[in-house]
């Protein structure tokens, strides 16, 4: 990471591993890991914070919640409502008035409503795709280029990395955390391909962020929402695995192994010596030292397992955002940027939950709308209350909009009818960390298809998030030619904050 006023210790550079005949990622991940305890999803967030120090005392920390709804919300149906316009475009919910006078939204987000003076809308981002795939990677990465090479079946080196993981190379980590993380899954398809736009990609697999793999069942086929009791199956209504478990991947030591043992360093080169001999004399040693230090002081620091438990949180407290993966996923996020994480990036529901082409008013009302509202609300509220709202912003997005018109498609489950993918346009909510509530930038047209006034593009709202993260707009990073990369492609929202 490069800049003019900010210099944390630079990384190690990444080389080509192509030539090794055990890669470190392969020994780290089958190896020495495991060996301390940790799941295999850990091992991106080490890579993350090995041998960085922390923030200097004097710089507030600032952080950022990236709520991610994989699918794309409909805007017509959530923070843009058309009441006016033609019964196939408005839609079956009604506007309700919120705490804002002259700002309405759906009526299915009244806790949302009643906090307006806190939070603000952009209703003018556009993009021109109107694909899952390629919508993922440029709402992930804020950059509406397509990048050369890029694969809507899978992530490629050729990716421009995601917001986490150029968080994870440009800004040093605080209290031993990686500084981004990603929870609470990877978004995996429902054909089993690993959607693109979720990784580090140019910068190199050592700045993948930190999946931390909390939502788990055995079948996510169709089955989406927030679980599990808003589990939900696109047109046959509700679906709640029995065997759901919301629960981050323990970090413990290995069975038999008793701390003041694991904390010789003696015994644990022995532990670990295996994997070393493993490992091609080309490795650089210097480099897995620090990640296994990293390793190390990870497993032993307390913080970290507190932040990771939300079961562990007040009764009151879990109850206040729901018992159920919306709720659980942002007191998780609000517990790690309150023990020092920088960036979150929360999927708010599995893969494309809320890609609503059939059904869109019943799975809208019934099972996303409302875990949405009550957790999101209870965020700001937690974080206002905690002193931390003005240090911490809150970014809510999909992929892309959806059709202005109403429609049953060829081919559909349901007669119910839905709204198609649309990248013209779509409303961004924000909240916290500056910004002025009960604002409104920029208008969609009457029918809510195009932007009207203010347009905004990906790269505005990725501005805003490097901003409000205290982030100068000469920071760049370098890729392992050595070839500079900048962070900013444009330029914070203007009046937002």
């Amino acid at each position: 990471m490069h800049t003019d006023t900010l210099r944390p210790e630079t990384r190690p550079q990444q080389r080509g591993l192509a030539h090794l005949p055990v890669t470190r990622r392969t020994a780290l991940q089958a190896g020495s890991i495991g060996l301390l305890g940790l799941g295999m999803n850990h091992v991106a967030g080490l890579r993350a914070c090995a041998a960085e120090t922390s923030p200097s005392p004097q710089r507030a920390h600032k952080a950022v919640i990236f709520i991610f709804l994989s699918g794309g919300l409909s805007q017509h149906d959530s923070f843009d409502p058309k009441p006016d316009a033609p019964d196939n475009i408005r839609g079956e919910f009604s506007p309700i008035a919120t705490r804002t006078p002259g700002i309405q939204i759906c009526e299915h987000l009244p806790l949302l409503a009643a906090q307006s003076d806190k939070w603000a809308l952009v209703r003018s981002l556009t993009h021109p795709y109107n694909e899952h795939s390629i919508g993922h990677h440029v709402m992930l990465t804020g950059r509406t280029e397509q990048p050369v090479g890029f694969d809507s079946t899978r992530p490629t080196p050729h990716d421009f990395p995601t917001f986490a993981s150029v968080v994870n190379g440009v800004v040093p980590p605080c209290n031993n955390l990686p500084p981004a993380a990603v929870l609470p899954e990877k978004l995996i398809h429902v054909t089993g391909r690993t959607v693109p736009g979720q990784f580090a990609g140019q910068m190199g697999w050592k700045h993948d962020p930190w999946f931390i793999e909390a939502s788990q069942f055995k079948d996510t086929k169709y089955i989406h929402g927030a679980f599990p009791e808003y589990g939900f199956q696109r047109w046959e209504g509700s679906n709640n695995p029995p065997d759901y478990v919301f629960e981050a991947p323990r970090l413990q030591l290995p069975q038999g192994v008793l701390h003041d043992r694991f904390n010789s360093r003696l015994q644990l080169l022995q532990t670990l010596d295996y994997q070393r001999r493993q490992l091609d004399a080309a490795t650089r040693w210097r480099e897995f030292d620090q990640l296994r230090a990293s390793a190390v002081s990870l497993l032993n620091n307390g913080r970290v397992h507190q932040a990771l438990d939300v079961h562990g949180a007040p009764a009151a407290l879990q109850a206040k955002y729901g018992r159920n993966s919306f709720g659980w996923s942002l007191l998780m996020a609000r517990q790690l940027v309150e023990a020092g994480v920088s960036l979150v990036q929360v999927n708010l529901g599995n893969d494309e939950s809320w890609d609503t082409h059939e059904k869109i008013f019943p799975n809208l009302k019934n099972y996303l709308l409302p875990p949405t509202d009550r957790a999101v609300a209870a965020l700001i509220q937690d974080l206002e209350e905690r002193g931390m709202l003005e240090d911490v912003l809150i970014v809510m997005a999909g992929e892309f909009g959806r059709t202005p018109k109403i429609f049953t498609f060829d081919g559909a489950k349901s007669k119910l009818p839905g709204r198609d993918h649309w990248g013209a346009v779509q409303t961004v909510f924000f909240a916290g960390g500056g910004v002025k509530g009960g604002t409104v930038i920029g208008s969609s047209d009457r029918l809510g298809a195009y932007p009207n006034s203010a347009p905004q593009q990906p790269e505005n709202m990725a501005a805003t998030i490097y901003q409000a993260l205290g982030l100068p707009q000469t920071i760049y990073w370098k890729d392992s030619l050595d070839r500079p990369h900048h962070v900013y492609y444009g330029e914070p929202i203007a009046g937002l904050t």
